[in-house]
């Protein structure tokens, strides 16, 4: 019987409550579509022509504000002349606001000055809607992307806001920005309130995803600000995998009324320990705001956005890969870059698979049948038991249950069992008398392997040949040190132990012998070299 196994370590990284916050779906009824219809031949052509002439005007006034500035002005706030021009600009801003049919915005609670809270954390970002609450707060400074200030039109605007500018592609830009922030936020006052999406990309309001910690670094008080649009049909919404950013806004246009309610929270005031940890100090902050909007958190971020655009350049569905890397990178230590290295071998294992890895294609990719041994290493990567890997329990597998037997002794044990005669090498006959014993292997096949992992081509495999082969494809060394576990568990009478009681392997006294596992997650697996 096929048994799900999960590792006690394992349980730290379950499935997240929001399998992906970065899809949205629009479903339209009969009265949607008919409304949609009537008004993109009446209203909503005239309000987007509106909005058009709108911006034409807000655009040289803040081309204007901004202009003839020299470097030592551009590093203070604006003053004089420049200030007077933005209640004009923030008037115009809010009529395109209007004419796109936001006709009011519902506030509550209550905003605080710059020197009570020297950053606003905004929440959840799901829209380039969202712009419209930066408006309220009077175009208050803003931390957005670098490109952002060549945006035709809208560029003007955002440099208005005297920004805090940031680099996805620079380096030093993480660094450089929170040094900008710091710098504004030690004013007194004197700088508006720098205005922050901590999430730092677009997700569908189902949930709060990880925030960064540009707003967290300083170490001063923040006001927590939270976004709600509640609207029945959520046409507002703009993500990585649903409607484009026209279709968006048109189908906006095309409601009655796009409702918007902007809630400010109390200032949320730092601990010495939060101070120290930025960490701490945002995702308390992001709890906050999460049970005023009464949604979960997850630990999904932009770097999952960026996977989901590599799993759909290599064909793949965008949602493969979704992985939690914020999660996995503090949990396993893996790197974004080892993550796309290995998002193109799971890729590899069986192109156009889908997202999806079968037993059959595993062992395929492994050019080994489907073994008992080769069952138990799937079904150890098949977390949540349901007969295929996906990415992320292919890396989880690779981390907890391949890599840490992959060690140098492993490695040397496993090479002695095939160097019988101990004199440095492998033989074919050698590999296949044992891969026929471990996984049944025809002979063919068993040479087929040897001449892969023969890279010289000189008939003998070495021990520096087998490890680098074991480096490639580790989970090889799991698969031997599993057959080498099965093989010698077995009873009095020299037969393997029975899984009887729905998976469970436990001897005739009810104990579990070593190096054996058990189907109950909160048990410890006794005897496994893992953790």
């Amino acid at each position: 019987m096929k048994r799900h196994i999960v590792h006690p370590r394992q349980q730290s990284m379950v499935e997240p409550e929001v399998p992906n916050p970065f899809v949205h779906r629009l479903e339209l009824g009969t009265l949607d579509i008919l409304k949609i219809a009537i008004m993109s031949v009446t209203i909503a052509p005239l309000r987007l022509l509106m909005v058009v002439l709108l911006l034409l005007l807000v655009w040289p006034l803040a081309a204007i504000g901004v202009a003839c500035r020299s470097p030592e002005e551009a590093d203070k706030p604006f003053t004089g002349w420049r200030c007077c021009l933005q209640p004009l600009i923030v008037f115009l801003c809010r009529g395109v606001f209007f004419m796109g049919g936001f006709s009011w915005i519902t506030v509550r609670g209550v905003r605080v000055t710059s020197k009570e809270a020297p950053i606003l954390v905004v929440a959840p970002h799901s829209t380039f809607f969202d712009a419209l609450a930066l408006v309220y707060m009077d175009l208050t400074s803003v931390v957005a992307k670098q490109d952002s200030k060549k945006t035709p039109c809208f560029g003007s605007i955002i440099q208005y806001t005297q920004p805090v500018l940031v680099s996805r592609e620079d380096p030093d830009s993480r660094l450089n920005t929170i040094k900008e922030i710091t710098r504004r936020c030690k004013s007194g006052g004197a700088w508006p309130q720098i205005f922050i999406f901590p999430e730092g990309t677009c997700s569908n309001r189902s949930c709060l995803i990880s925030f960064k910690g540009g707003a967290f670094f300083p170490g001063v008080p923040v006001q927590p600000v939270c976004l709600r649009y509640n609207n029945k049909l959520d046409t507002i919404t703009w993500t990585w995998d649903g409607p484009g950013a026209f279709q968006t806004l048109w189908l906006s246009l095309c409601q009655f009324h796009n409702n918007m309610e902007i809630e400010f929270l109390p200032v949320y005031t730092p601990s010495p320990e939060e101070i120290k940890n930025p960490k701490l100090f945002a995702y308390n902050v992001r709890q906050v705001m999460a049970d005023c909007l009464g949604v979960p958190v997850t630990d999904h971020s932009y770097d999952d956005c960026r996977l989901m655009d590599k799993a759909q350049k290599l064909n793949m569905p965008m949602e493969a890969g979704l992985v939690e890397f914020q999660k996995l990178h503090q949990k396993l230590g893996i790197s974004f870059e080892q993550m796309q290295e290995l998002l193109d071998k799971f890729e590899n294992i069986h192109p156009n698979n889908g997202g999806q890895i079968t037993l059959e294609q595993f062992a395929s990719y492994l050019q080994l049948p489907e073994s008992p041994a080769l069952q138990e290493v799937f079904h150890l990567y098949d977390r949540d038991g349901s007969g295929t890997i996906d990415f992320r329990e292919y890396v989880i597998g690779l981390m907890l249950v391949s890599h840490p037997v992959n060690s140098e002794d492993n490695l040397q044990h496993a090479f002695k069992l095939f160097d019988s005669d101990n004199k440095g090498y492998l033989t074919p006959e050698e590999l296949q008398k044992i891969l026929r014993n471990a996984f049944s292997m025809e002979d063919e096949q068993a040479a087929g392997l040897f001449q892969d992992i023969d890279t010289d081509k000189d008939g003998r495999v070495t021990y520096d040949d087998f490890k680098a082969y074991a480096v490639e494809k580790p989970e090889y060394a799991k698969l031997f040190m599993t057959y080498h576990d099965m093989s010698t568990s077995t009873t009095s009478n020299g037969l393997p132990v029975a899984h009887s009681n729905g998976g469970d392997c436990k001897g005739s006294n009810g104990n579990v012998p070593k190096g054996s596992y058990t189907n109950n997650v909160d048990e410890p697996i006794e005897g496994t070299p893992l953790f």
